[in-house]
C-alpha cells in the first residue's frame, strides 16, 4: 500500500509508518489539516521553527513592524510623544522642558549646575576679573544713583582723550568709596567715546567678602604698581585716589581738605608709561557719609581699617549704610603731560616725584575750593 511502509525495529518487530503524503489527503481531511497547521504556526514556541522563531530588537522591514502587535516599548514611546505635545512648548530648544529632560537622564547634571552658577556671570572675564554681564546687571542701580539719587553733574569730561592711555587722579572722600563708581558711570555715559574707567581699589575693599567681588566684577583693579602699569600699557584709562584710607577716614570737620598724596606713586607711573595726568575734583561725597568719629580697635577683628560712626550708622543698623542724598559735582581738569618735561628715567628721582605730586594735589585742592564756593547747598546744589 502506497501510504504505508514497513521497517525493521531493533527487537525484530515490524513498525508501520503511518505518515500519509499530502497529495493523498482530499476533501474535509485536507481543510482540517491546513487549519490545524496554521493554528499551530501562530502559537509562539510551537509549530515550525522557521515560521515561529522569536525576534528580539527592531526590524528593518516596515511592513512587518506595522503588522506586529503593539508592545510595551511602543506604548511608552506613544505616551512620551503625547506628553511632549501637550505639555512641552514647541520651541523648547533651551527651555525648561528640555533642561528637565536632560537633568533626569543624568548626563548633563554638572552642566545644569554650572549654568545655574553662571546665570548672573560671564563664562570669560578679563585678566583683572571684569565681568561684562554682571556690569550690565548692576547698570540700572548705578544709573539710579548717578541720575536720580546723587544727581551727579559731570563737567570738563571732554578733557579726557577719546582714545589712548590716561591716568585720572582724584580726591578721595566719603566713608564708603562710592566716588570711584560715580566717576566710572559718568565717563561711560557722558563722554563722547563712552570710555571705561578702571579704578585702582585699596586692598581692604578689594578683599572684602561681598563688596570686593562686586567691585572686581564691575571693573575695579587691585591697587598696585604692576596692575596700573599693565592697564596703561594696553591703552586703558586708570583712576587713582592717592589719599587712600586717609582720604575716606578723615572726620567731617576736615571735609574737602586733601591729605598727603602718599609717596607719589602715580607720578612714577605716569613717567614710566608716558601717560597724561588728568586731575579730577569730586564734591558731594563728604555729605553722603559724614564721618563723626571712628573706632580702630573694634575694626581689627573684621579686617577693615576702622569702624565708622555717622549720624545714621550704627544707630539705624544696616539701614544706616544707605547714603544721604547729597548733590554731587565732578570736575575734570586739563591734562598734565609731565613726560614731555621729564624722561622715563626720572621716575627714580624722589625729590622730583614728590614735587610733581604736591603740584597735582594743589591743583585738585584749588578745583575743589572753587566748586565749593559756587555751590549753594550740599543737597540742592
Amino acid at each position: 500500500m502506497e501510504g504505508r511502509a514497513s521497517r525493521q525495529g531493533g527487537n525484530g518487530r515490524t513498525k508501520v509508518d503511518r505518515r500519509v503524503p499530502v497529495g493523498m489527503i482530499t476533501g474535509h481531511n485536507r481543510s482540517r489539516a491546513q487549519r490545524s497547521e496554521a493554528k499551530r504556526e501562530n502559537w509562539p514556541g510551537e509549530g515550525d521553527r522557521r515560521t515561529t522563531e522569536r525576534r528580539y530588537g527592531p526590524t528593518i522591514d516596515p511592513e512587518e513592524e506595522r503588522r506586529r502587535p503593539p508592545g510595551l516599548g511602543r506604548e511608552l514611546k506613544e505616551m512620551e510623544r503625547i506628553m511632549q505635545e501637550r505639555f512641552v512648548p514647541r520651541n523648547e530648544g533651551g527651555g525648561l522642558g528640555a533642561r528637565l529632560k536632560k537633568l533626569l537622564t543624568g548626563g548633563t547634571l554638572w552642566e545644569e549646575i554650572r549654568r545655574i552658577q553662571l546665570r548672573h556671570r560671564s563664562e570669560v572675564v578679563d585678566e583683572f576679573g571684569f565681568d561684562p554681564k554682571m556690569a550690565d546687571q548692576m547698570g540700572p542701580l548705578l544709573r539710579f544713583l548717578y541720575e536720580s539719587y546723587f544727581r551727579v553733574e559731570l563737567r570738563g569730561h571732554a578733557n579726557l582723550p577719546s582714545s589712548g592711555r590716561a591716568l585720572l587722579v582724584a580726591n578721595h572722600s566719603g566713608t564708603l568709596p562710592m566716588d570711584a563708581a560715580m566717576l566710572m558711570m559718568g565717563m561711560q555715559r557722558e563722554h563722547e567715546a563712552h570710555r571705561m574707567v578702571r579704578p585702582l581699589v585699596e586692598d581692604f575693599v578689594y578683599h572684602a567678602p561681598v563688596l570686593g567681588t562686586i567691585i572686581r566684577r564691575m571693573g575695579g583693579v587691585r591697587a598696585n604698581f604692576e596692575n596700573a602699569e599693565r592697564l596703561l600699557e594696553r591703552g586703558r584709562v586708570a583712576a587713582v585716589f592717592p589719599e587712600g584710607i586717609q582720604g575716606i577716614g578723615k572726620p567731617f570737620s576736615q571735609r574737602y581738605q586733601l591729605q598727603r598724596f602718599g609717596r607719589g606713586g602715580f607720578v612714577k607711573l605716569a613717567l614710566r608709561t608716558r601717560s597724561p595726568i588728568i586731575p579730577v575734583a569730586i564734591v558731594g561725597a563728604e555729605e553722603a557719609y559724614p564721618l563723626l568719629f571712628k573706632f580702630r580697635g573694634l575694626a581689627r577683628s573684621t579686617g577693615v581699617p576702622f569702624l565708622p560712626v555717622t549720624p545714621t550708622f550704627p544707630l539705624l543698623g544696616p539701614l544706616g549704610l544707605v547714603p544721604l542724598p547729597s548733590k554731587w559735582l565732578i570736575l575734570v581738569g586739563g591734562p598734565i603731560y609731565i613726560h614731555e618735561s621729564f624722561g622715563a628715567r626720572d621716575w627714580n628721582n624722589r625729590v622730583l616725584v614728590n614735587k610733581v605730586a604736591e603740584q597735582v594735589r594743589s591743583t585738585i585742592q584749588s578745583m575743589v575750593d572753587d566748586t565749593l564756593a559756587k555751590r549753594r547747598s550740599a543737597f540742592l546744589g
